[in-house]
This record gives structure tokens, C-alpha cells and sequence, in this order.
């Protein structure tokens, strides 16, 4: 079997296996169901992902070691993961190979030429690596601060290199290394001293942005299967499903104009790679030996790495289409360099490296001028339950969609700028789509999520019994009541559908029952038949007064009250009996009962049931925000920050 041959049937199994995860993602213990698949496999496969949380938390989930795996491979044999795993870059090959099968030779070969714009992802890479360093920078610049002995040792050394090194004749790549060096040492140090480094500097993990393997989970869960969910299951809706469907498909469709677009210029995973084949001992290239100059090895180049000319190992695929292509067996894949020569590097400038690396590292603290991760935090925003403090959060999420995938009651839902910008796309709570509210017995986002921004809870730790009963259950949010939106409490109309649906036992709202003279309902009695009373004035509705709240009261009696069993016109039925029957002429009051809902904060954990349940249409009367969250304490209702 040929190698490209086997190399299109790894493609497909591994994106019908990425489809078969997403597919699965879904709260139950059948065999098509969430139960026992490592639906996360993929995206533990990603170094970029074990990379990204590694720098901003200074520690690596468990999960995340498959990523080893995928270094290894790639340093031993080359860019594998692109050619022959990533279902992205299968479709972005399948979408290519659509726009130019009808395309001449020379065309194809035009379109396959390296460009000095696939650089780009390079940098790309090292603003996302820059953005997610800054809490590390941080610990690095505290320590003058903390030990101002050695800080000054060293900032007077770091000083006495820097002018040395500048006047020192050594080779120069070695001189400028050395000044750089020494000159970077002493500007930390200075900053050190004067500064503190948490205000200046901040960590954020946006690699899931642009990330080929979060990218196209996210695009599976929330644009492709949600917009199929209707026909097997209930539809589910996602609030900013349009501009991931949009980042999705502009991806795609660019490849009708350069094969691999996103692949070549802009994945930030495909640049680590290339960081890490630069001394691969496997490698594509030219034998020894006459070639026809056909180019035919360049005309379905994947990579666009130049197989003709001086390869650029760095952008390579793996793709093997150029072996298949050349009729005089040139091209091989082996230990030994191509004859034709290499690019060992994708041509990073100096000058382009720190503007990417300064633009990242600068671009948190800028965007965190808003302060919603501090005084200014958006109570609007409630995560999901276990989720992190949102400093920690954001070091961790990485926007894949698995958690609002497998939720069951389709809550969880992609944030657009609620969180702020560093916050798109990252989990957020809305209690009016979907079937419900968050279940109290539903624990599938933390056990779900596949780097702990959501930490895996159990059901005793999220309801707070046996050795969590001290601390209590996971609180959400809080709820509260609207009384402008409330019917009993603005419009006089009975309703308790909050507190009848309240999880929590004892339940967290509560009602206190009033009466209150209807509008127009003081009247006069006419006549007397039995239970109906016949009343002066406008008629009434049929039928409106024989739910059970609505009561007659006799003047002067502030207790004698019979329920209204049923009305026509202007005649009422009773129900019950009196102490005394009034006479014609007694002058009597329509009064309805109000149970008006309280909220006990103490007892509720903002699951959002009762504002998903509300009978009040758009801006729901009972709504849950984000105070008194477990996640961060400063949230508290009484907080003083």
C-alpha cells in the first residue's frame, strides 16, 4: 500500500474519531454516550495546550503527559501531527484539494509556492506563549523585592556586562546575545525594585483562540451538531455560535484561494511544530542524482515547504504527496539532508520576535485596565460550578466547548464580551435558554473540562453533605427579585412559579402572603341569591376570578373573606360560608391574595432554576448574578473591595 494511501486513511480515522467524541459528549452510561470515552484525547494530544497551561500555572494536568507523546514523535520524525492526526488540517486538505483538482499544473504549482508570510504564525505563537508568561515574569522580577541583597549584587553585575560586552571585540552573534542578556538582567532587576511585578505584568492562556485542536471542537460542538441537534434530540442554542461559525468557515474557505491557508499562515500549534522538527533526524528532501526540473513534486505540497528547491523542513507536512509525484523517485523521506540544500529556520527577525513578545506580554495588563478580573468584575458573569477564581480561570480555559456540550440543560454558554475581551468564548451561565436551570445531581462540565478551569466536583462536594457540610454547597451566584418585573410584587397578579420550583430544600425563597383590593373592586352589592352576589358597576371578566386567589371582603370585616369559586358579567359566586349574609346594598371589596417571593442569599446557590422557570417573558422578574459566588470570596453580597 503507498504511503500517501495510508496516510489518507490515518486522516479520515482520526477525524471520524474527533467527530465520534464530539458526538458523545453527552450526559448518560450508554455506549453512545459520554460514558467511557476519552472525548478529551485529542486535545490532550496537543502540546500547545500542555504548553500554555504549564506557563500560566506553573504546573501541568495530569491528562495533559499525551502531549509528551506528541513532542517526541514530532522531534524523531517531523510535522506528523499536521499531516496525518489533526482533523482540522484534514478538512483544510480535503476543502484544498477541492478548489484545485480543476486547476492547470502551473497553477497548482503557483499556489504551492513557500511565501514569506508563512512566518506569521511564528509570531502568533510567541505573543499567545508571551500573553501566557506574565505571571511567571511576575515571580521572576519579585524576587530583587524580596531579597534586596542579592537584587543589588546583581543589578550592579548585570551592569558591569552590559557596558563590558558593549565595547568587548568577541564574534558578534555572541556579543549581541551576551548584551541583550545582560541588559534585559539589569532592566528586570530595576523593575524589581521600583515596581511591583503583579501590577505590571499578568498571565492569560489565549492559545485556544487559534488553536487548531480547541478551534475545531468548538466548531463541532456549537455550530456543526447544534445545528443538527433538532433532528435526533431536542435543538440547543448558543448565544455566540455566529462568530465561531464565522472564524470557522473563513478558515475553510480560504483554502480555495492558497490550500492549508490557516495551516500555513496563521496555527499557532503548526509553529510550535515547526520550533521542534529543527533538528529532526527524518526529514523529507532530494536524493543525489539528476532531476527533470517537472516540478511536480511542488504540485500538491501541503505545506508549501519548497520540495523542489531549498526545503523548509520547518514547514513540511509530512503529507508525502511529493513521493508519490516524482516520476524519477528524487524526493525520499530519511536521515539525510536534501541535496538540493535547506532552510533550517522560517526566518524570524529580531526585530518582529520582541515586537510579538512585548505585544503579548503587555497586550493582559492593558486589556485588564477594565478591571472585571478586580473592582470592576461583571456580576453578570456566572460560571459554571467548580469553576476557578477568574484569574485562575483564564489562566486555564482554553475555549474548547466541551463543558457547554455536555451540559444537559444547554445553559452553559459562550461568553462574546461579557468576561471582556481575554473572556471570548470562554463559559458563561444563562438561565433562559435550554430546558432548566443547573441541575443540583449534574456534575458533567468540571469532569468534562480538560484542564481543571472548571475543576472536577464530586455530587457531596457540590451539595455540600458529608465532609463538605461545614463549607456548604457550591454557590453559583445569587438569585434576586425584580419587584419593577415581579406580578405579584408590580402588576397585583398571583404567581409563586419561582419558589414552587425551587431545588433547594429548605428552599431559598420564600413568600409572605398580603391582600390587596383589586383595581375596581370596590362595589355594592345589588342582590342576594344564595352564594352569588350581583354587584354594581363595569362587568367582569369571565371566569377570571375562580383561581382560588381572588377573595370578597365585607366592609368593616377585615377578616371575613370568601373565596371566589367563579364570575360572570357582574354576578360572583362563593365559596365557603358566612357568619353573617350581607344585605343588598352592603358595600363589599375584590381582594386578591399575592404571595411576593423573598430570597433567603443564605440558601441560594444561583442554580438559575427559578429564573429559567419565571413566567415573565424577555427580562425574566427573578435573575441570578454572580455575588456570593464560592469561587471568590471578594464576591461576597457585603464585600468591600
Amino acid at each position: 500500500m503507498k504511503i500517501v494511501t495510508i496516510r489518507r486513511i490515518a486522516q479520515i480515522f482520526f477525524f471520524a474519531l474527533f467527530a465520534w467524541f464530539c458526538v458523545v459528549t453527552t450526559v448518560g452510561d450508554r455506549w453512545w454516550q459520554l460514558r467511557g470515552w476519552p472525548v478529551n484525547w485529542l486535545l490532550q494530544l496537543d502540546p500547545l495546550v500542555a504548553v500554555g497551561t504549564l506557563l500560566t500555572t506553573k504546573t501541568i494536568y495530569a491528562g495533559l503527559l499525551w502531549a509528551l507523546a506528541t513532542v517526541v514523535l514530532t522531534i524523531l520524525l517531523g510535522r506528523f501531527f499536521c499531516g496525518w492526526v489533526c482533523p482540522f488540517g484534514a478538512l483544510h486538505q480535503f476543502i484544498g484539494w477541492l478548489g484545485r483538482r480543476r486547476k492547470k499544473h502551473a497553477e497548482r504549482v503557483a499556489m504551492n509556492q513557500y511565501r514569506n508570510g508563512q512566518v506569521i504564525k511564528y509570531y502568533i505563537l510567541i505573543a499567545m506563549l508571551a500573553a501566557a508568561c506574565g505571571g511567571l515574569l511576575a515571580e521572576v522580577l519579585r524576587w530583587p523585592r524580596e531579597k534586596p541583597a542579592v537584587g543589588l549584587v546583581v543589578l550592579a553585575a548585570s551592569l558591569i556586562l552590559t557596558l563590558w560586552f558593549a565595547t568587548w571585540k568577541v564574534v558578534s552573534g555572541w556579543k549581541q546575545a551576551t548584551e541583550w542578556f545582560a541588559g534585559l538582567l539589569f532592566i528586570g532587576t530595576v523593575l524589581g525594585f521600583l515596581v511591583r511585578p503583579e501590577v505590571m505584568v499578568a498571565s492569560s492562556l489565549q492559545t485556544g483562540l487559534l488553536d487548531p485542536i480547541p478551534l475545531i471542537h468548538r466548531s463541532m460542538n456549537l455550530v456543526i451538531l447544534a445545528a443538527f441537534d433538532g433532528v435526533a434530540t431536542a435543538s440547543r442554542f448558543y448565544l455566540a455560535a455566529w462568530s465561531i461559525a464565522a472564524v470557522f468557515f473563513a478558515a475553510l474557505l480560504l483554502n480555495l484561494w492558497i490550500p492549508r491557508f490557516y495551516c500555513r499562515f496563521i496555527c499557532p500549534l503548526g509553529a510550535l511544530f515547526g520550533v521542534l522538527v529543527r533538528w529532526t533526524p527524518w526529514r523529507i528532501g532530494k536524493r543525489q542524482g539528476e532531476c527533470s526540473g517537472c516540478e511536480l513534486c511542488e504540485n500538491n505540497c501541503e505545506g508549501a515547504c519548497d520540495p523542489f528547491g531549498k526545503i523548509h523542513p520547518h514547514e513540511c507536512l509530512l503529507c508525502m504527496n511529493c513521493l508519490r509525484a516524482c516520476r524519477q523517485a528524487q524526493m525520499t523521506y530519511g536521515p539525510n539532508r536534501s541535496a538540493a540544500g535547506e532552510v533550517p529556520s522560517p526566518g524570524l527577525t529580531r526585530r518582529g520576535f520582541l515586537t510579538a513578545a512585548v505585544s503579548g506580554l503587555a497586550a493582559v495588563p492593558v486589556v485588564r485596565l477594565a478591571g472585571l478580573v478586580n473592582q470592576n468584575w461583571n456580576p453578570g458573569v456566572v460560571r459554571p460550578p467548580g469553576a476557578l477564581a477568574e484569574e485562575d480561570f483564564l489562566e486555564r480555559c482554553i475555549k474548547c466547548g466541551q463543558c457547554m456540550r455536555v451540559c444537559p440543560t444547554n445553559i452553559i454558554q459562550p461568553a462574546t464580551l461579557e468576561a471582556g475581551l481575554e473572556g471570548l468564548w470562554t463559559p458563561i451561565l444563562n438561565f433562559r435558554v435550554g430546558t432548566s436551570g443547573c441541575q443540583l445531581n449534574c456534575i458533567a462540565c468540571g469532569n468534562v473540562c480538560p484542564t481543571s478551569a472548571i475543576r472536577p466536583l464530586s455530587l457531596d462536594e457540590k451539595l455540600g453533605r458529608g465532609g463538605f457540610a461545614e463549607r456548604g454547597p457550591v454557590r453559583m451566584g445569587t438569585a434576586f427579585v425584580d419587584r419593577g418585573r415581579c406580578l405579584p410584587w408590580a402588576m397585583d397578579v398571583p404567581c409563586i412559579v419561582c419558589q414552587e420550583n425551587c431545588p433547594v430544600s429548605p428552599k431559598a425563597i420564600y413568600v409572605r402572603e398580603e391582600f390587596q383590593v383589586v383595581r375596581d373592586g370596590a362595589r355594592t352589592i345589588t342582590a342576594v341569591v344564595a352564594d352569588s352576589l350581583t354587584l354594581d358597576g363595569a362587568a367582569l371578566r369571565l371566569g377570571t376570578l375562580g383561581t382560588g386567589d381572588y377573595f370578597v371582603r365585607l366592609d368593616g370585616a377585615a377578616n371575613e373573606r370568601r373565596a371566589i369559586a367563579d364570575n360572570s358579567g357582574q354576578v360572583v359566586k362563593l365559596a365557603g360560608s358566612w357568619t353573617a349574609v350581607p344585605a343588598a346594598g352592603s358595600r363589599i371589596f375584590i381582594e386578591v391574595r399575592l404571595q411576593k417571593p423573598y430570597i433567603d442569599p443564605a440558601r441560594c446557590i444561583g442554580c438559575g432554576v427559578c429564573e429559567h422557570e419565571c413566567p415573565v417573558s424577555g427580562l425574566r422578574a427573578v435573575r441570578v448574578s454572580a455575588e456570593n459566588e464560592s469561587r471568590n470570596k471578594r464576591h461576597s453580597l457585603t464585600a468591600r473591595v
